[in-house]
């Protein structure tokens, strides 16, 4: 050989694949407000949702309601009910339930964690939000203890006591002092 490269020699570089780009970053898409003030929440988890493409649409463009939902552990599975997912204004025969029963993606060893503890009395399984992560939809559930009417206004009064200091320090901070 006099120093030539040969013909046959390929380099390969690595392409760009066509399409959408990657989503990023969180989107809220709805949440329970309410959840928080008649429940004590004890502890999160986030799951995926098994979703039909008309769902999926209506979510992008922002309508759900948690309102009234809960979960339920069947069979070894989670269940998220009682979700109002409006249908699809573009859709056709196509289109989904707005209310129907929607699986929730676990991982095992939480699905088998929830089982015992909803099993405790009192406990039950509460949507807190839904969002978009990265371009899926997540759901954000808590395990949580319904409170007493009692329990309420004690949260509240506590709320409003913790604004009223930090209003005072507020003023003190800035001098003015008012009694």
């Amino acid at each position: 050989m006099t120093g030539r490269k040969p013909a046959c020699l390929i380099t390969w570089a690595p392409r760009k694949l066509a399409g959408m780009p990657k989503e990023r970053g969180q989107k809220v898409i709805a949440s329970n407000r309410k959840a928080r003030h008649d429940y004590s929440i004890l502890d999160t988890y986030e799951a995926g949702m098994v979703l039909q493409g008309t769902e999926v649409k209506s979510l992008r463009a922002g309508k759900a309601s948690l309102v009234d939902a809960f979960a339920t552990v069947d069979d070894g599975e989670v269940w998220l009910r009682n979700v109002h997912i409006p249908e699809y204004t573009q859709g056709t025969w196509t289109n989904h339930m707005p209310r129907r029963t929607r699986k929730l993606l676990l991982h095992r060893r939480e699905i088998e964690r929830l089982i015992g503890k909803t099993k405790e009395s009192g406990l039950s399984l509460v949507p807190l939000s839904m969002y978009f992560k990265d371009g899926k939809v997540k759901v954000e559930i808590a395990l949580a203890r319904g409170k007493k009417a009692y329990d309420k206004r004690q949260t509240l009064a506590k709320r409003d006591a913790q604004k009223d200091i930090s209003r005072a320090m507020g003023r003190a901070l800035k001098g003015r002092f008012t009694e």
